[in-house]
Formats: C-alpha cells, sequence, structure tokens
C-alpha cells in the first residue's frame, strides 16, 4: 500500500522527488508548481535542480514546509522588484514590447538580489579571472540565499538536495548531494554559473559553470541514485512541441526550446521506458524453471535490472506567444506572476485525470505523464509496454 495516501490528493509511493530545470526567470514557473502541489498535501523527500532549478530546490530544502512558498514568493518578488508591474494594454503586441524593453534593462542593470553589471568591464579585469570571462557579478544573490536558506537544514534536514554543475577545465558534471556533500550558497551559484553572463563558482578549487551545459534536467542523477519507488514530478521550463517560426525572433525562442528541452525529453522518456523494460525481464527470470536459478548468467542479469516503480510526471511551461527567446532573462513583476500562475494551472490540469496518475503508483506500474491539451495523459511509449 502506497504510503501517505490519506493525507494526500494521491496515493503515493516510498519517495516523491521534485526535479527542476533551468531557465532563469522562467523559475517562477516552478515555484507555482511546488505552491499547488503542497496545497495538495503532497510532501516531498528530495529536491534536485540545475541553474534557477537549484535556487529554487535551496529554497524547499532549507525551510520549513509551510514556510517555504513565503520564501520563494519572497525570492521572486524580490528579483522582479527593479522591474514593477505597470498598466499594458491587454494584447500580444503591447505585451511583447513590454516584454522586450524588461529584457533590455535586465541587460543593461541587472537583477536585484541576483547580479549586477562588473564595473569595470570583464576587457580591463586580470586575465584568467572569474572577472575577466563574465559580465555580471552574483555576489548579491550569496546574500539572498543566506538570508533566505537555512543551511544547516539544508544539510540536516529530511528533504534531500542535489545540485549539478560541471567543472570547467575536465568538462565533467557533478552533482552536489547533501546525502554526501555539505552545500552552501557557493554550490548553487556554481550550478547556475551561465557562462558568459555569470561568473564560475570555485569550489576545492575547481571552477565550476552551470549544469545545464552538459544537461537541463537532474532526472538521470535522481533515478540511479534511488532504490525505492518513486514518483517524479519533473517542472521543464522549455518546451519541446513548438510551430513554425514566422520570423528572426521567433526563430530565437524556438531554438531555445529545442536546445533546452530535447535532452531532457530523451532523459526523461528513456529512464521509464527502460524501467518497464527490466519488469518485463524480471517477469521473465520469474518463469525460469528453478534449476536455473544458479547459472552464473541469471545471476548477473538479475543484479542488472532494477524493478522499482517510476512514475514521471512532466509539467512543462507553455509560454504565451508574447514571450520571445528573451523570456529566460526577462524578471518584470507582471512576467514572473504570469509564469507563476502558469505553474499552478499545470499542476490543476495534471490533477483533472488524477486517476490515471494513481492507478499507476497504487498498482506499482512504471509510466511516463504529461499535461496535454489541458488534460494529463501518458506519454506514447516506444518501448515495452
Amino acid at each position: 500500500m502506497p504510503r501517505r495516501a490519506a493525507r494526500a490528493a494521491l496515493p503515493l509511493p516510498d519517495l516523491v522527488v521534485l526535479v527542476l530545470q533551468g531557465g532563469g526567470a522562467l523559475g517562477a514557473f516552478q515555484a507555482g508548481v511546488y505552491e499547488a502541489l503542497i496545497e495538495l498535501g503532497i510532501e516531498l523527500d528530495w529536491v534536485a535542480g540545475i541553474s534557477i532549478g537549484a535556487v529554487n530546490a535551496a529554497i524547499i530544502a532549507g525551510n520549513e514546509r509551510d514556510q517555504a512558498v513565503g520564501r520563494m514568493r519572497e525570492f521572486w518578488e524580490g528579483v522582479s522588484s527593479g522591474l514593477p508591474s505597470l498598466p499594458t494594454p491587454d494584447n500580444d503586441w503591447a505585451r511583447g514590447w513590454s516584454h522586450m524593453a524588461a529584457a533590455g534593462q535586465v541587460m543593461a542593470f541587472g537583477v536585484p538580489g541576483f547580479f549586477t553589471p562588473r564595473w569595470p568591464p570583464p576587457a580591463l579585469a586580470t586575465p584568467q579571472t572569474p572577472e575577466a570571462i563574465s559580465f555580471y557579478d552574483t555576489a548579491p544573490l550569496v546574500d539572498t540565499l543566506n538570508r533566505l536558506v537555512d543551511w544547516d537544514r539544508v544539510n540536516g534536514g529530511k528533504t534531500r538536495l542535489s545540485v549539478g554543475a560541471v567543472a570547467v577545465e575536465t568538462g565533467n558534471f557533478r552533482y552536489f548531494d547533501t546525502r554526501v556533500d555539505t552545500i552552501d550558497a557557493r554550490h548553487i551559484l556554481a550550478s547556475g554559473a551561465l557562462p558568459p553572463g555569470l561568473p564560475p563558482i570555485e569550489i576545492d578549487g575547481t571552477w565550476y559553470w552551470d549544469g545545464g551545459l552538459v544537461s537541463n534536467t537532474p532526472l538521470e542523477h535522481v533515478v540511479e541514485a534511488a532504490n525505492d519507488d518513486m514518483l517524479v514530478f519533473q517542472v521543464d521550463l522549455f518546451p519541446a512541441r513548438g510551430e513554425r517560426p514566422h520570423d528572426l525572433e521567433e526563430a530565437w525562442s524556438r531554438e531555445k526550446d529545442i536546445r533546452y528541452s530535447s535532452r531532457t525529453r530523451r532523459i526523461s522518456d528513456g529512464l521509464v521506458r527502460r524501467r518497464k523494460e527490466h519488469q518485463v525481464i524480471d517477469r521473465m527470470l520469474e518463469k525460469l524453471p528453478p534449476e536455473f536459478s544458479d547459472v552464473a548468467e541469471v545471476k548477473a542479469v538479475r543484479k542488472m535490472i532494477d524493478c522499482q516503480a517510476l512514475n514521471v510526471v512532466q509539467l512543462i511551461h507553455q509560454p504565451p506567444v508574447w514571450q520571445t527567446g528573451a523570456r529566460d532573462f526577462e524578471f518584470s513583476r507582471s512576467t514572473m506572476e504570469v509564469n507563476w500562475a502558469l505553474g499552478r494551472d499545470a499542476v490543476e490540469a495534471a490533477m483533472k485525470d488524477g486517476h490515471l496518475l494513481a492507478e499507476s503508483i497504487a498498482e506499482g506500474r512504471s509510466n511516463s505523464f504529461a499535461v496535454q491539451s489541458d488534460r494529463l495523459r501518458p506519454k506514447a511509449d516506444p518501448g515495452t509496454s
């Protein structure tokens, strides 16, 4: 029997995980998702993030559940405070113009509590220093995180935290995980240090850049590091599907969607397909005559397979038509509120067919779900059923 069924909107398995993608200002969508999940009584055992997902994940892991949404609201209202909501005509052209103007202001002046333009500029800085290879300084984010996150709770609390970054000199990807590491603000900054805008972060003598350069989703790390039946809410900030672009602005936006979503989709679909295949192999092994149980190859196969149930729910940000390729660095208050509301809407849409997910969990199956046409649907499975 799945645990915590009486207190939540769903029968929850042994492990419930929130996986947060990178995507800058679009992280407000993740905040809306988290707020909606908490209202449904869904408790998290593990949060894993890349880039802005690491920031949100740290706030979640570093606060009591009843305080985390408020802290997240404080963060997002702070970073959007430089561009307050202004009256805008309710049409896509006006919203698009305001959106691009806000993105330009961020490029010129930075984001409060997050990053500021460098002075003197990088060209005048000492070569081979963080100041020489980045346009902005993320020191304000250190103060913001230290104010909003209880690092003792992060490292000693019940919610596991994992954040990904890539080593600048080797290109090796690494997850910092509270199961084995002591995490502080440096690790969160490292996960979001997207060049050439933001500087690399040094940890134990190694420079790190944004983990999204290698993989924009921590799902693979989560699945490989767990040994329990698992429910994963994967919050994706870039949709894989989209229309043909009409102009250069739309081409820029579509290119970014494809770049950041393609590997994410391949990883999530592949992991669920592999888990289904392992379950089929396990059923086949159970049908072998008893005398085969000690055969070396049979023993080897049993060690290879992982038959724990894996259910993945993809909650994907679908940008309004007025949001362009600048949407990941447009931090205006009005756009933040739109993205936050879209996150809540995605969870609400998923729960319209929550019985499909509940049945999969209760029966110990492995499935991948996504919100399509405002309803939750199992994703097409090209592999074993």
